[in-house]
C-alpha cells in the first residue's frame, strides 16, 4: 500500500510543482520506510527501480508528456535496465531521486536515474525505454515536437550508453 501513497504524492507534487523543460533535471525526494528495507536492513534493491518508475512518472507530468500520453493512448514501455549499486541507504535516512533524458534514437529513450543521500550517489541506473501505440512505438522526435512546439535534435548519446547498447546487443543475440 505504501507505493500507492507515494505515487499519490508523486502525482499531486508533480502537478502542482513547476513545469520541466523535457531535458530538464527531476528532482523526488523520499524516506526509506521499515517496509522498504530486506533482511539486511538496508533498502531492498528491487525498491530502487520501484521508486525510479515514480521519478519518470514525475518527469513525464512534469514536461507535459504526461497529458499528451493520456490523449494519443501511448503507454510508456520500460524496455531494459543496468543499475549500479554504491552505497546502501539505511533505515528513515531521506535521500532524492534524480532522473533526465539523456539522448534518444529513432526508437528508444535513454535515461538516467540517480539515489542521492546528501551529497553522495548511492545508485545509478540507465533506463532504455519507448512510447508504444497501436501497432508500434512512438518516435521520440515526433514526442519532443509535440511537447515543445518545435523540431528538438537528440542530444549526442554518452559514451555510458553506447556501450551498454553495445552489450545489451551482444546478450539480446543469446537469447
Amino acid at each position: 500500500m505504501n507505493l500507492w501513497f507515494r505515487m499519490i504524492r508523486v502525482i499531486i507534487r508533480a502537478l502542482l510543482g513547476r513545469k520541466l523543460d523535457p531535458l530538464g533535471l527531476s528532482v523526488v525526494h523520499f524516506r526509506v520506510w521499515p517496509h522498504d528495507l530486506d533482511v539486511n536492513m538496508h533498502m531492498n534493491n528491487g525498491r530502487y527501480l520501484t521508486l525510479m518508475d515514480l521519478g519518470r512518472l514525475d518527469l513525464m507530468i512534469r514536461t507535459g508528456m504526461g497529458r499528451l500520453l493520456l490523449r494519443e493512448r501511448w503507454m510508456p514501455i520500460a524496455a531494459s535496465a543496468m543499475i549500479r549499486f554504491r552505497k546502501p541507504l539505511l533505515p528513515f535516512q531521506r535521500f532524492r531521486l534524480e532522473t533526465r533524458v539523456l539522448c534518444w534514437d529513432e526508437k528508444w529513450f535513454f535515461l538516467e536515474q540517480k539515489l542521492v543521500q546528501g551529497d553522495r550517489t548511492v545508485s545509478v541506473a540507465l533506463l532504455k525505454g519507448c512510447m508504444r501505440v497501436s501497432g508500434g512505438h512512438v518516435p521520440p522526435s515526433d514526442i519532443f515536437e509535440k511537447v515543445t512546439g518545435r523540431a528538438h535534435p537528440a542530444p549526442e548519446m554518452p559514451e555510458t550508453v553506447q556501450r551498454w547498447v553495445e552489450a545489451e546487443d551482444a546478450v539480446k543475440e543469446q537469447v
